[in-house]
Order: structure tokens, then C-alpha cells, then sequence
């Protein structure tokens, strides 16, 4: 601002020219000001609410999806179970579950392995609702060789299972997903097992065997229960991204009906 140097004590003008002052240096500039109204700590604070906030509806989100899931592969399995005109049908004409194998094997590997159709609404729903019906077709048509109640019994151990494995992930300060080298590992070794028995069973079966390796399969699954359900929680060493709700539905899900079928062949019997 220009200041009137003319101006006197008496109100009379002195005459002398108008002089502008010389403009404040940064440190008088800035002597006194007060600090922003957003510090760090309050931008911190709530950046970690917002952050919580989104790992609450992801969660809530993905086990939504896993319930309508898991209640159409119960319906399924309850249908094929129960219902013997249904379990005659899909017992004599196994193309069908052939059928829901190839379909189940390509929207997994799309689901897994491509971001965009995993991604991108509608499509990913679409693909989770094929391979939903497929795989439960294919535990359904699995269920159907087991009398009722070891089906009915094989369902209250998973059921039981899995809300334990659930809580104790949700609770526990152990990470699981810094142990992805050993699941892997475990991983291939029940593959190669599984191909090599393939192929020796036929031959000359054996009970005892097939009753291990079911087992093994169980503790397998069960740890993946617990890894992909910390990877889901987000508070571990490694974590899932909000976005890839329906790859984290796709895993759970998955699991669930691996631990359900080892303990269909553990627990149950054949139907005479």
C-alpha cells in the first residue's frame, strides 16, 4: 500500500510526495503466521479412517458374494443329495459333469490370470456366477455317490472348520502370508501326489492311501483358508487390493469346497 507522507499531526499537508515502502522480507513475511488448518497428523489420522472404512465394505463385500455362493452350492448339493430322480439323471450321464469341469477350468483360469474380465462390472459377476454353478455341479454330482448322512456330516465339519479357521485369522497376531513359499511347496508335492496316484490306484488300489492324501488335502486347504482370509483383512505382511473382490471371493469359495470334498472322502461312505 502507498502511505500519505504529507500527512501531519494537525490534519495540514506538509507537501512531501507521496513514497511507497519497500515490500517485507520472507521472514517478516512469514514471522507469526499461524499453522494450516490441516496438519500432517490430522491428514494421517484421517487417511488410515478412510483406508479402514475401505477395507470394511471390501470385506463385507466379498463375504456377501461368498454367501449367496455357498447357499447355491448347498441347494445343489441338498438337490442332488436328496433327490433321487435328479441323482439317477446326473449318475448315469456323467458328459455333464465333464461338461462343468471345462467350464469351471476356463473361468478360473480367466478370473485368475486377466485382470480386465476380473475387473470390469458386469462381467466379472458373470464369470463368478458360471463358475459358481459349475463347481458346485461338480460337488454336487461328487456328493451324490455318499449316503446322506455323511453328506449332511461332512457339511457340519466344514461348517465348523471353517468359522474357526475364520476367527482365528481374524484374531491372531500369527501372519500366515509370510508363509507363501511353504504353501506353495506343499502345493506341488500334493499335485505330483495326486498325478502319481492317478495312475497307481487303478492298478491296485489302496485304501489307506487315498484316505492320507485326503487328509493332507484337508490341512492344505485349511491353511489356504487362512492365508487368503489375512490376505483379505489387510493388516498382514502382504495384502489384497479393494478392487479384486470378486479374485478374493473366488479363493475363499474355493477352498471351502477343497475342504468339503477331502472331508466327503475322509468322513463318508459310499452309497451300496
Amino acid at each position: 500500500q502507498l502511505a500519505l507522507a504529507n500527512k501531519t499531526t494537525n490534519g495540514s499537508s506538509s507537501g512531501e510526495a507521496l513514497v511507497a515502502p519497500a515490500p517485507p522480507s520472507y521472514e517478516e513475511a512469514t514471522a507469526g503466521v499461524s499453522a494450516p488448518c490441516y496438519n500432517d497428523v490430522e491428514m494421517l489420522t484421517e487417511f488410515n479412517w478412510d483406508d479402514r472404512n475401505i477395507r470394511r465394505v471390501f470385506i463385507r463385500k466379498v463375504y456377501s458374494i461368498l454367501m449367496i455362493q455357498l447357499l447355491v452350492t448347498l441347494a445343489i448339493v441338498a438337490l442332488f443329495t436328496f433327490c433321487d430322480p435328479v441323482k439317477d439323471y446326473i449318475q448315469t450321464n456323467p458328459g455333464w459333469y465333464w461338461a462343468s469341469y471345462a467350464v469351471f477350468f476356463v473361468t478360473y483360469l480367466t478370473l485368475s490370470c486377466c485382470s480386465a474380465p476380473r475387473r470390469q462390472f458386469p462381467w466379472n459377476l458373470i464369470l463368478l456366477v458360471i463358475f459358481t454353478l459349475s463347481l458346485s455341479y461338480m460337488t454336487g454330482m461328487l456328493s451324490s455317490f455318499y449316503n446322506t448322512k455323511s453328506v449332511v456330516m461332512s457339511l457340519g465339519i466344514t461348517a465348523a472348520v471353517c468359522l474357526l479357521v475364520t476367527v482365528f485369522s481374524f484374531q491372531t497376531k500369527f501372519d500366515v502370508t509370510s508363509y507363501q513359499g511353504v504353501l506353495f511347496v506343499f502345493c506341488m508335492v500334493m499335485f505330483i501326489s495326486g498325478l502319481v496316484l492317478a495312475l497307481v490306484l487303478p492298478f491296485q488300489y489302496v485304501p489307506w492311501v487315498d484316505g492320507v492324501y485326503a487328509v493332507l488335502g484337508a490341512i492344505l486347504f485349511t491353511m489356504f483358508l487362512a492365508f487368503d482370509t489375512q490376505l483379505l483383512m489387510g493388516n498382514k505382511r502382504y495384502t489384497m487390493s479393494p478392487e479384486e473382490y470378486v479374485f478374493a471371493t473366488l479363493n475363499i469359495y474355493l477352498d471351502i469346497v477343497y475342504i468339503f470334498s477331502f472331508f466327503l472322502q475322509i468322513f463318508g461312505t459310499k452309497r451300496e
